[in-house]
Order: structure tokens, then C-alpha cells, then sequence
């Protein structure tokens, strides 16, 4: 019988260049607040979050537009492969009418939100500009 092959590094460490000094990625659950029952799940899925992964940081509840982030949302940061895997699969399932913007942290934030960003749901526009003046020049390894 074949021995099994190792399992790849990713399974236990982000790849290169998400930066784990901090968290290694942000989930931003979106909504729109002028939709009543869209509001009443998000503040539901806030709850439920905070319950089934009391490891995870889930952070404020904003009832408005902050930052980049285009409608209210709230904000969730993962520290590992297992617990991005855990996340994206059970919002995968639970979201409901939510959307979300799931980008990792590098230290270039224009690219994290841009280039590097996966969605589940409807992607919308980000207010990027801003981002453009405190990310860092592209290197060399960057340019075609």
C-alpha cells in the first residue's frame, strides 16, 4: 500500500503574502439597511456568529455605510486556515439575503480589497480611492 502524501502547508499557515501577525483574513457581512428583514437577519447572523464561533472576533454592528464598505455591515477576522474554512463553509450556508466580502490582510490594501477580494453573494462597489494613497508602491515582482 502507497503512503499517503503530506498534506500541503496551507492546511496550517496562510500562504505568502497574507501577513498572520494580526488576522489573516477579514469576513465583512453585508446588508442593506433600509430593508427591514434584511436588517433583522444580519443582526440574527451577528448573534449566531458570535454563539457558534466564540474564538472569532466579531466586531460592531454598523448600521451605515463606514470606510471602504459601501452599506452597513459587520466584520469578522479569522487567525488560520481552520477557522477561514469553518467560516467560509458554514456562510456558504447561512448567510441568507447577506453578502459578503472575504479579502485577506498583506499590508497593500487597494490590492486586499481589490485584486486579492472573493465574494460570496453580490459584489459591490468599494470606495477604493482612499486605499490607492496608503497602499504601497507596487515591487518590482509586480510589474509585467
Amino acid at each position: 500500500m502507497k503512503d499517503p502524501a503530506p498534506l500541503s502547508a496551507a492546511y496550517d499557515q496562510f500562504p505568502t503574502p497574507i501577513d498572520p501577525s494580526s488576522n489573516g483574513l477579514d469576513f465583512h457581512i453585508y446588508y442593506m439597511p433600509s430593508s427591514p428583514e434584511q436588517t433583522k437577519y444580519a443582526r440574527e447572523l451577528h448573534e449566531r456568529i458570535r454563539r457558534e464561533f466564540p474564538e472569532l472576533p466579531v466586531y460592531r454592528f454598523w448600521d451605515r455605510p463606514v470606510g471602504p464598505h459601501p452599506t452597513a455591515m459587520f466584520e469578522v477576522h479569522v487567525f488560520n486556515p481552520h477557522q477561514t474554512g469553518a467560516l467560509f463553509s458554514w456562510l456558504v450556508v447561512n448567510r441568507g439575503p447577506c453578502d459578503v466580502l472575504i479579502h485577506p490582510n498583506t499590508g497593500d490594501t487597494y490590492r486586499d480589497h481589490t485584486e486579492l477580494a472573493t465574494w460570496m453573494g453580490k459584489q459591490w462597489p468599494l470606495y477604493t480611492d482612499r486605499m490607492k494613497e496608503i497602499s504601497p508602491p507596487p515591487s518590482s515582482h509586480d510589474r509585467a
